[in-house]
């Protein structure tokens, strides 16, 4: 698989370490469609050359959301994207998002924004789902 793998931007004068950025340039490509279930991602030798960077930050993004349950390995062919799935109580679903909702809140914090205006950016980000 080519295509996203030249969909890729790596920054790294951006204060954010790579493996992250691949991380949540990953999760993007995911929640937007891009990238399917099933579908493989780049090997990490063909991302790694691609981006010209250390094999070992992209085998570490990998392994990573793995863990988190958004990659799978299939031994033999590669990394693929995991079916999503609702299993558990939506109260057990809700504190795994959790943290991302925290991640969220302290940017916008950050960025000094109204709760209205972190609101109106997640409000837009679920009419596009």
């Amino acid at each position: 698989m080519t295509s996203p793998a030249m969909q890729f931007e790596i920054h790294p004068s951006s204060g954010v370490p790579i493996y992250r950025q691949l991380m949540d340039q990953l999760r993007a490509l995911i929640a937007s469609g891009r990238l399917q279930p099933g579908d493989l991602v780049p090997s990490v030798r063909q991302l790694g050359e691609s981006l010209a960077v250390n094999m070992m930050t992209v085998s570490k993004a990998y392994a990573k959301l793995e863990a988190e349950g958004v990659l799978e390995r299939d031994r033999g062919v590669g990394m693929r994207v995991k079916a999503m799935s609702s299993t558990g109580t939506v109260a057990a679903r809700q504190k795994e998002l959790a943290p991302f909702a925290e991640q969220l809140v302290t940017r916008g914090w950050q960025l000094q924004l109204t709760n209205e205006q972190v609101l109106a950016v997640v409000q837009n980000a679920l009419k596009k789902r």
